[in-house]
């Protein structure tokens, strides 16, 4: 046998190539590094380069007209982020909306009167709180419906998904 093995097989770690033990002592360290930057994103709820997809959708069910000729607005960017009324997290870049009764989870398409474009989003919060006002929808439903993207509001159809 080698004079740089012991009994057992191992290799005498004074007796180690200099080189090698180093390399191998920075793996270690970049490993530790990176196992407590990823440690923080999930303490915090950190999210890096999150991608998101539009994706096509059907929905099983008919939908029945509920209101017509109803005012819609959009929910302001100062709520992004916000726990709603539901207890998810608001997000101005998916398809929801805040409505005053319809329960939580009601699926409802939404079309633009004045141009034909509909959107279908999720009641996850309730509003708005102005008066004539019918639905507050997320920033992205809006815009996927809105003829002028300057104006924020807009007169709608909604009707609700049966199951």
């Amino acid at each position: 046998t080698s004079s740089f093995v012991d009994n057992k097989g191992k290799q005498d770690p004074k007796k180690q190539d200099p080189k090698k033990v180093e390399v191998k002592k920075q793996e270690v360290k970049k490993a530790e590094e990176i196992k407590k930057i990823l440690d923080t994103i999930k303490e915090k709820n950190l999210v890096l380069n999150e991608v998101k997809t539009d994706t096509v959708v059907e929905y099983k069910g008919k939908f029945k007209p509920y209101k017509k000729n109803v005012h819609a607005s959009y929910y302001a960017d100062r709520f992004h982020g916000k726990r709603t009324a539901s207890g998810k997290i608001f997000d101005m870049n998916r398809l929801t909306a805040a409505h005053k009764k319809l329960p939580f989870g009601t699926r409802i398409k939404v079309t633009n009167e004045a141009n034909g474009k509909m959107v279908v989003v999720e009641v996850i919060d309730r509003g708005p709180f102005v008066k004539g006002r019918e639905i507050d929808l997320s920033k992205k439903a809006f815009m996927t419906i809105a003829g002028n993207k300057n104006s924020g509001k807009a007169t709608v159809t909604l009707e609700v998904l049966q199951n």
